[in-house]
């Protein structure tokens, strides 16, 4: 299991279309994989969990990844975030 943190950098934070392009990534592996704030962690291939964190930039999201894929689950998740959800800014 993973339990580890992760910013958001990109400038609308956690919006419609980047929550739309963390689930195209999230939906592709088949380990379970959780995002929030703190305690208060949602299902990371959910569009309306991931909404309802109103993640804006600046924000620490505690990242939990568990299956068989974590890693390679985990390093597409930070490359996304990292290329701030290849958003023009």
């Amino acid at each position: 299991m993973i339990d580890t943190t992760i910013d958001v950098i990109n400038k609308l934070g956690l919006h419609a279309r980047a929550s739309g392009k963390l689930i195209e990534v999230t939906t592709r592996f088949r380990s379970s994989i959780q995002i929030g704030k703190g305690d208060k962690l949602v299902d990371a291939k959910n569009i309306m969990s991931l909404l309802m964190l109103g993640a804006g930039k600046g924000t620490t999201l505690r990242l939990v990844i568990d299956g068989a894929d974590e890693d390679k689950a985990l390093e597409e998740i930070q490359t996304l975030f990292a290329a701030k959800f290849y958003e023009a800014e």
